[in-house]
């Protein structure tokens, strides 16, 4: 298939664009290179990789783009709390503005599949425990602008959300800003880091996980079109210091002190079923533990904080 895939030389996409072309699609990407990034320099030999320098508010450019392919993966966006509350404009044009441009040219035939976020449940119920049909209590600028484009994409008849956990793992286009990859730099580096309201709970997945779930998507397009996903380790339902713990494990001169004095401004806090993925026959094959150990690794290259959103 022909496949546009916006950011796609991003944290997740740089993953995504070389499965996609294993799989022997043609795949498109939409970047503006932003970060500075190389991670898809190992894929220009490929004759089924293109690769277009532009940003996405371009609306004419990504309606020229649109038209000549089967399936859109919208991956570009600014991520997370911090980076949207620092640009605001950019958080909100891309993230929103964008995307509704989008959908709005695509027609009903074409594929769309995109990542939302299960940020988007806030705090869950009272036993914090949510599935794709909890109530969304979306606590920052980034989460409220995703679930008010899933709204819009739920409405396009060949759709499919994604509702991804909090993302870890290595990458050619590295983010050291997420929960994981933070905790496990400052471990190996700086051997402790400093918790505030640790008992919170959220849920995982690893980056080449989330790529296969496209693939996966993709593959079995008919039985899940129009239906929203989580996509999670349905293991890795942990605390912050269950984290720490994990990590500890591996890394045993690791320490980490709670500051019952200050507050998360991230007050996400939840456990999340994974069971509606996992019978359309997904199953992740990455586990906390072995992210953690490929991480290590990683960062014995990487010694500075450049590959952060912010």
């Amino acid at each position: 298939m022909k496949i546009l895939l916006t950011g796609g030389a991003g944290y997740i996409g740089s993953i995504l664009t070389n499965d996609l072309l294993r799989e022997d699609h043609s795949v498109t990407v939409l970047d503006n290179f932003s970060y500075g990034q190389s991670s898809l320099n190992h894929l220009c030999h490929h004759r089924n990789f293109n690769v277009i320098k532009g940003d996405v508010r371009d609306s004419s450019l990504l309606r020229n783009e649109i038209k000549v392919h089967d399936v859109i993966i919208p991956l570009a966006a600014l991520v997370g709390a911090p980076l949207c509350n620092f640009n605001k404009v950019g958080a909100r044009t891309i993230n929103y503005d964008s995307i509704i441009s989008l959908l709005s040219e695509v027609s009903q035939n074409q594929l769309i599949l995109m990542p939302t976020t299960n940020s988007a449940y806030g705090s869950g119920d009272d036993q914090n425990m949510c599935d794709e049909t909890s109530e969304l209590h979306p606590l920052s600028n980034y989460a409220i602008d995703k679930v008010e484009v899933e709204q819009k994409l739920m409405e396009h008849p060949n759709s499919i959300s994604f509702r991804l956990a909090t993302v870890f793992g290595m990458s050619p286009r590295m983010r050291l800003d997420l929960l994981v990859n933070d905790f496990t730099y400052r471990a190996v580096n700086d051997k402790f880091v400093v918790l505030f309201e640790s008992t919170f709970k959220r849920n995982y997945i690893h980056v080449r996980d989330v790529s296969k779930v496209f693939l996966h998507g993709i593959n079995n397009y008919d039985k899940m079109k129009n239906q929203i996903f989580n996509v999670g380790l349905s293991e890795a339902n942990l605390s912050k210091e269950e984290l720490c713990k994990r990590i500890k494990k591996i890394i045993p001169q690791f320490s980490y002190f709670e500051d019952s004095l200050q507050e998360d401004p991230d007050k996400r806090n939840y456990i999340v079923s994974n069971d509606k993925i996992e019978s359309t026959g997904f199953k992740p094959d990455w586990s906390i533990d072995a992210g953690i150990k490929e991480l290590i690794k990683g960062f014995k290259m990487i010694n500075n904080r450049k590959y952060g959103n912010i």
